[in-house]
């Protein structure tokens, strides 16, 4: 096994274990590993493939606790965001926005710690799946404005994991369609993807046997410090 696919191996490891267990995390940690190892769409893009695989493995086992009124105002609320997010994709200068979302998520997970709350609202619920359809086309990772979101508002952990995987699964298959009409793709993409399939379902088993131990704090404690990690890793 070479250097690159081990590394390959532990970050989808990794990430699919903090992603079953939490809701979040494959992107969020994700992606700034594989962005070291793999050319900027080249990283997008394994990373969108392997997240529609672990969310296709998790949707029928949690299709029960899924909020279907919530996941349908997520999905009406992002196509204004996913044709954004192509554009930044394909014309913009990405280091800007991860930026900037850096910044953006540092300062509102602060005010989380500081157990400021959301209301939760018809409204918002459409903006943030406008915001994280946008983050997904441009950028392969739709996590955070939801986190910070759900988290705000002290939505159930199984709830949220349940409806945002749903969210995932379809954010993602929309976001990967785009990418490819739009920017293309190549064989390698798929190969990577492919060899660090059995990496993802380790993660998947671990993350499982994970919730079933972890409280609603301790699940607050790890938003946090995945918030804490995009925001640091903002500009990667």
């Amino acid at each position: 096994m070479n250097e690159e696919l081990l590394i390959l191996f532990l970050i989808v490891i990794i990430a699919s274990s903090l992603q079953t267990s939490t809701g979040y995390g494959f992107s969020i940690v994700g992606t700034p590993f594989l962005l070291m190892v793999f050319p900027f769409h080249e990283a997008i893009q394994i990373n969108i493939i392997l997240s529609i695989c672990l969310s296709s493995v998790m949707i029928y086992k949690i299709r029960t606790e899924i909020d279907l009124e919530l996941l349908k105002k997520l999905i009406y609320g992002s196509p204004i965001g996913l044709f954004a997010g192509i554009l930044i994709y394909l014309y913009m200068d990405t280091g800007f926005i991860k930026l900037s979302v850096g910044i953006i998520v540092l300062i509102l997970t602060i005010l989380l710690i500081s157990n400021f709350t959301l209301k939760r609202t018809g409204l918002k619920d459409y903006t943030a799946g406008g915001l994280s359809g946008l983050l997904t086309t441009s950028i392969g990772v739709p996590g955070p404005p939801l986190l910070l979101y759900f988290s705000g508002a002290r939505i159930d952990k199984t709830i949220l994991r349940s409806t945002t995987l749903a969210f995932y699964l379809f954010i993602y298959t929309v976001s990967l369609i785009m990418q490819i009409i739009f920017g293309g793709t190549h064989s390698e993409i798929w190969i990577s993807s492919a060899l660090a399939l059995p990496a993802l379902f380790l993660g998947v088993v671990i993350g499982q046997m994970v919730f079933k131990k972890i409280t609603q704090k301790v699940f607050l404690n790890i938003t946090y410090v995945i918030l804490i990690f995009t925001g640091i890793f903002g500009d990667y």
